[in-house]
């Protein structure tokens, strides 16, 4: 919903996202949209997650919260090794928060990488200052370096599109399937 290559009509998420399954959460991911627009959505497509792109803020959080009942992952764009000035704050009320590489004019989807590296002390201070906070981590995630990413920083939760892609919007399920793979065996689960 949030625009670009995998942009949907609500018709076509509700295809995509299916008949509910057991233990798959239904996430959408929403750009520049009013809350209204974010609550009707959520609603119509019986979501579990609304992840927030765009200017979120802990009123956004907890109205959307408030009036779906389903959880929201606000996103932080990062660009270098600390994290926004908001990360606190947006952590603080959602309970989670989404690690995105900014690429200006972009709200996410653009396959750049963060630098985990560079990034683990940041997240360490926010974990410690947000006990309980978790951590979806997203950016740049590849079959190849979908294990690396979690050793660094150690996600709750790992977000992948254009990584699995065999072009813009075009899941290719052999990398699904390795990405899977990748992300189970770095989690210490098996395949």
């Amino acid at each position: 919903m949030a625009g670009g290559p995998r942009l949907l009509t609500a018709a076509q998420a509700r295809h995509v996202l299916g008949p509910r399954r057991q233990g798959v959460q239904r996430v959408v991911v929403f750009g520049a949209q009013s809350v209204e627009e974010v609550v009707d959505t959520v609603q119509a497509l019986e979501l579990d997650v609304a992840q927030l792109h765009g200017d979120c803020t802990p009123a956004t959080i907890e109205e959307v919260r408030r009036r779906t009942g389903a959880a929201v992952w606000p996103v932080l764009r990062v660009s270098g090794v600390t994290l926004p000035a908001d990360a606190q704050e947006l952590a603080v009320a959602a309970g989670q928060i989404v690690l995105d590489a900014h690429v200006v004019g972009q709200l996410g989807g653009t396959g750049v990488a963060l630098d985990w590296s560079g990034l683990r002390e940041s997240v360490a201070d926010l974990r410690d200052v947000v006990p309980g906070v978790r951590v979806i981590l997203a950016g740049g995630l590849r079959p190849e370096n979908i294990g690396l990413a979690c050793r660094l920083l150690a996600p709750d939760v790992v977000d992948v599109s254009s990584g699995v892609e065999s072009a813009p919007g075009v899941k290719d399920p052999v990398r699904v399937e390795q990405f899977v793979a990748a992300a189970r065996a770095a989690a210490g689960m098996s395949a």
